[in-house]
């Protein structure tokens, strides 16, 4: 019997082995290139589509490639989107933030802060919401937004984490208040030499802390991306968002009507204008009963000839009317308790039967976890907002500000009609 080629017995021996080991060093390289491309946040290789068939003639060459592209289609699809690439840098410090307010008073402090870490090359931690205020809402950070993805999507400007180090565990960080409407040279000047000093600062209120004109371009960017990509909400704010948005769509177009008439803004804006004595009494004792609300004697009718005070309800009714807008109009209140209840909305209830609420759209047992938790009832009001036909907010404070930009940025040019 013949003896088989020499051949085969290479590669049945030692070259066996040696071509094993070659594959195993190529999958063990490939696989550590892979993890260190995402660590860096380089995007990744491009899949290998539309290669033609090696085995058979045209026709099989064709499927092969569309499967292939089918196939690289459906991973694309699935795979999560690539990270920027992280921004190397050392960090002079720890920035501990305290965000005090409602929502979009907190969420504008919050991309303000943002800001200062990048400018002044700290490690961000995770911001703290206030829990003291009028409302009393014990939500954190992760309750309201996705801190993953307001990790991640910053991580190319500035570095943020969860918590301090172990190191700094017992470390008391230095406390303050950082000067109301400062530009970047002041944080530069005065703010970086005391993180280099006590390694670790604490914020503990962030409202209107930096200017909002005069900053340099790149800085006003690094806000706005902050604002309309970073900080994205929690999937459940978000789900529970498109089903009252899709709920309102069923019945054609709607607006969305922020009437900020609760009991916290008429305290602390002094202004009372249609309100009972008794009721006056009662938002001036509230006003006292909070010391960081600096002003306390307000004189309500000279603040409302300077156009600082909302519409009354009725007052809007008037303006919806003056406007066109027909009584068959499908109004979505976005606001919280209304001071003086059902019987304050009754000329807009008369004038506009078709008003809704969430509590409207939603289920109690859709509605129970959001229950007192405010800044998350806020978060909906938002989203409905931002996705509305036309917003009409009843005077300009900060969510009429955010949702104005919001809308701008990313919704093109929808209707947005502004108090004046």
């Amino acid at each position: 019997m013949a003896k088989p080629p020499a051949i085969r017995r290479r590669i049945g021996g030692a070259g066996l082995l040696r071509w094993a080991a070659r594959v195993a060093s190529s999958i063990v390289v490939w696989t550590l290139l892979l993890h260190l491309c995402a660590f860096l946040g380089i995007p990744r290789p491009p899949l290998p589509v539309a290669r033609p068939s090696c085995l058979g003639g045209r026709n099989n060459s064709t499927a092969a490639s569309a499967a292939a592209v089918v196939a690289a289609g459906e991973v694309e699809h699935l795979a999560p989107p690539a990270l920027p690439r992280r921004r190397l840098y050392k960090s002079n410090g720890y920035l501990l933030v305290s965000c005090n307010g409602g929502l979009n008073q907190m969420r504008a402090a919050i991309c303000d802060m943002v800001t200062v870490a990048h400018y002044l090359n700290l490690t961000m931690v995770t911001p703290e919401l206030d829990k003291q205020s009028f409302w009393a809402d014990p939500s954190d950070f992760g309750d309201i937004f996705d801190v993953n993805h307001f990790i991640d999507s910053l991580r190319d400007e500035v570095k943020i984490i969860k918590e301090l180090p172990q190191k700094f565990s017992g470390k008391i960080p230095l406390s303050m208040q950082p000067i109301s409407w400062s530009s970047e040279k002041y944080y530069l000047r005065q703010i970086l030499p005391l993180v280099r000093k006590h390694k670790v600062v604490r914020f503990s209120k962030t409202d209107s802390r930096l200017a909002n004109n005069g900053l340099p371009l790149k800085l006003q960017k690094l806000r706005c991306h902050v604002n309309y990509n970073a900080l994205r909400f929690t999937p459940s704010i978000e789900a529970l968002s498109n089903k009252m948005i899709s709920a309102l769509r069923k019945t054609g177009s709607f607006v969305v009507l922020h009437l900020r008439y609760e009991m916290d803004m008429l305290a602390f804006s002094g202004c009372t204008h249609g309100c009972s004595d008794e009721e006056t009494s009662e938002l001036t004792r509230m006003r006292y009963a909070y010391p960081w609300w600096k002003e306390k004697e307000i004189d309500s009718e000279k603040k409302r000839l300077e156009g600082l005070c909302p519409l009354t309800p009725g007052e809007t009714t008037l303006v919806l009317k003056a406007l066109g807008f027909p009584r068959g109009t499908q109004i979505y209140i976005a606001s919280g308790e209304i001071y003086g209840g059902e019987k304050r909305l009754a000329a807009l209830k008369m004038e506009f039967p078709n008003m809704v609420r969430k509590e409207m759209l939603l289920s109690d047992d859709e509605l129970h976890p959001f229950q007192k938790h405010s800044t998350q009832m806020a978060a909906l009001d938002y989203l409905v907002s931002v996705a509305s036909d036309v917003f009409i907010p009843s005077t300009d404070g900060n969510m009429a500000k955010v949702v104005e930009g919001h809308r701008r940025t990313q919704c093109g040019c929808r209707c947005y009609i502004q108090k004046s």
